[in-house]
């Protein structure tokens, strides 16, 4: 288990977002847990002198808000000049955008919106986005929301900044599916959507279903929504057999919250330890 630290820009400002808010329309603005008065390249050094790589930094405008997007690609790219090869990088993403990110130094994109189209995965879509920039570079993002149906919940992968469903499910019955994407990337991006930002405890059904997947497969996957403590970490650690990375936001102090990063990689070190 590794800890994944994060860089939310929004609007050109660093932020933590309830992610449930999100949306493309100015009238509706996202609920705001912390503003940061600091660039995104005091963080990223920040993550470097931690020795904390394959952290994300994430663009939250749509890129047809020109302005604002153009702000948040400003401060990201700040952000890698200061941790090189540290951080991988996504919103708004395309074949056409990808290489420019590698070049500036990215470790990897990150993509969800471009490789859904009508809600559908888009293999020829991802295998454009190999061309450009390599399988090696690529992390699928595949955040989703909690769907009640029947005896068990369902987690519908979500798009355009978690407010489109799509018709892919991750859940127990259908992980066959993981198996078939992960033939197109590097590691999985997994934002439990509706638990982002709230700092109410993780979606512990989702992590299990990641867990049972990512212990039989071994393949990369990265949780993130709602670590607010400690004990989060050790049930994590419990579901996925110590495998599963983790992404905190809001909980950490550096944001607002009450979690340092050096007590988070501590107890990181001490299951690591154990397993």
């Amino acid at each position: 288990m590794r800890i994944r630290p994060c860089i939310d820009i929004h609007n050109g400002k660093v932020k933590q977002i309830v992610g449930s808010t999100l949306r493309d329309h100015a009238a509706e603005a996202p609920r705001e847990n912390f503003i940061s008065e600091k660039g995104a390249a005091y963080y990223a050094a920040l993550y470097k002198e931690a020795d904390l790589p394959g952290g994300h930094v994430i663009l939250l405008n749509s890129p047809e808000d020109t302005g604002n997007y153009s702000e948040d690609e400003a401060e990201a790219k700040e952000a890698l000049r200061f941790f090189p090869g540290g951080l991988a990088v996504g919103g708004g993403i395309t074949p056409g955008s990808a290489p420019a990110w590698i070049e500036a130094g990215a470790s990897h994109i990150i993509v969800t919106s471009y490789v859904f189209s009508g809600g559908v995965f888009d293999a020829g879509r991802c295998r454009e986005l190999i061309d450009a920039v390599g399988k090696e570079h690529l992390i699928l993002d595949l955040s989703c929301r909690r769907l009640e149906t029947g005896r068990h919940p369902e987690y519908r992968v979500v798009t355009d900044r978690w407010q489109k469903m799509t018709s892919l499910s991750v859940c127990g019955e259908t992980l066959d599916r993981l198996d078939r994407l992960s033939s197109y990337c590097d590691e999985f991006l997994i934002h439990a959507a509706d638990v982002e930002g709230k700092r109410g405890g993780i979606e512990r059904d989702l992590v299990v279903i990641l867990g049972e997947w990512q212990k039989k497969s071994g393949f990369p996957v990265t949780y993130a929504g709602g670590v607010r403590s400690l004990e989060d970490l050790d049930l994590i650690s419990e579901y996925s057999g110590n495998r599963t990375d983790v992404t905190v936001g809001s909980a950490l102090d550096l944001f607002g919250g009450t979690l340092s990063l050096a007590e988070l990689s501590e107890r990181c070190r001490l299951l690591n330890a154990k397993s």
